[in-house]
């Protein structure tokens, strides 16, 4: 096996936890069946169900978050 081929196995190995995956806000739209502006007005007014974390001045959106919306639970 290479490095290379080595330096992307373990890549794919590495498994992160369910709160530190999340999406663009296109994607929770989508997942959310709403207008990705909806989504960011929520983040500017801090109005919505969920938050949004910001990572290099974008929005992310949290998968447990938006899994726990559409289960109908109230987000954390």
């Amino acid at each position: 096996m290479t490095q290379s081929a080595r330096e992307t196995s373990t890549l794919h190995s590495v498994t992160h936890p369910a709160d530190l995956r999340g999406v663009t806000t296109a994607e929770a739209a989508r997942l959310l069946n709403r207008q990705a502006q909806t989504l960011r007005k929520w983040a500017a007014y801090d109005v919505g169900p969920i938050r949004p974390r910001r990572v290099h001045g974008r929005l992310w959106w949290a998968l447990a978050d938006i899994e726990r919306l559409i289960a109908g639970e109230v987000a954390k």
